[in-house]
């Protein structure tokens, strides 16, 4: 017996979750050539949302780590042209450099996408007061503003 929920599940629907299973359980060595098999899917929106929710969840996980440089390096050279992927990418890119108090210009922050200045407001790892003045000053969005002024008022202590 078939459910017929699952019978009328578009394709590309099933594929998702599969990739989405798949890019969870992979093991670091098989990584990069999973991404790739994802990436050659014929529906490229849904392997790009498969692709960016997997490079989300790994940069979010070893975002301080030392092993950030090289996977995003690997990613990079996987993901190629699509802008996209590459631009995400290098927004977690600037997180990291943020969070570990390296040299950033205000120009990146400002130009940067509403996810990213967005998530660098809520991201308990970014204590930067020079980025979070310059967000409450002039992010794109009101709640950007407005997230980034609270943050300002209320400081909080990075994690250990």
């Amino acid at each position: 017996m078939t459910d017929p929920q699952h019978d009328s599940e578009p394709a590309e629907h099933l594929r998702y979750a599969h990739y989405l299973q798949a890019l969870d359980a992979v093991a670091e060595p098989e990584e990069a050539d999973l991404v790739a098999a994802v990436l050659r899917d014929q529906d490229v929106a849904m392997a790009q949302a498969a692709v960016v929710h997997h490079l989300d969840r790994r940069a979010s996980q070893f975002l301080t780590d030392t092993e950030f440089t090289a996977w995003a390096h690997s990613m990079a050279a996987i993901i190629g042209d699509r802008d996209y992927l590459s631009r995400r990418l290098r927004e977690w890119t600037l997180l990291r450099t943020i969070a570990m108090n390296e040299p950033w210009a205000a120009e990146q922050l400002t130009a940067a996408s509403d996810w990213f200045q967005r998530t660098a407001t809520a991201a308990r790892i970014i204590t930067s007061s020079d980025a979070l003045g310059l967000l409450a000053e002039r992010g794109r969005t009101r709640r950007v503003r407005n997230a980034a002024s609270r943050r300002m008022e209320r400081p909080e202590q990075p994690p250990n």
